[in-house]
């Protein structure tokens, strides 16, 4: 696996944990209503997913944007299909989340890299 998606990933879930561990009643039903937002519905997984992605590049969460682009590519998107995702978000974001978009691609290289 890529460092930078490793990283990522150990991060996240060694938070997550700690997180999880103070037993939030707040916290931990935000975090159950985010698992169960992008269930299948009357939207599919994919499409869900790339509608995270807009979303989180626009508002330029990093953590955000890697967490959707790996999800995107374990449910088997295309790289044309997030490309395009990512260009309207670039579009409805301007040139701001420009930057955002580089470490995507870099993200999304990585994840197509993984052994």
């Amino acid at each position: 696996m890529s460092d930078i998606v490793k990283e990522f990933n150990e991060y996240r879930a060694k938070m997550n944990d700690k997180i999880l561990a103070d037993n939030n009643k707040i916290i931990k039903r935000i975090f159950n209503l985010d698992t169960n937002a992008y269930s299948e519905g009357a939207l599919d997984v994919k499409t869900k997913e790339l509608l995270g992605l807009v979303a989180s590049t626009v508002l330029r969460c990093d953590d955000c944007i890697k967490y959707h682009l790996e999800t995107s590519y374990k449910e088997g998107l295309t790289k044309a299909e997030v490309g395009e995702a990512l260009g309207i978000a670039t579009l409805v974001g301007g040139t701001i989340v420009i930057p955002h978009l580089r470490r995507a691609y870099e993200f999304w290289e990585a994840l197509e890299n993984q052994s």
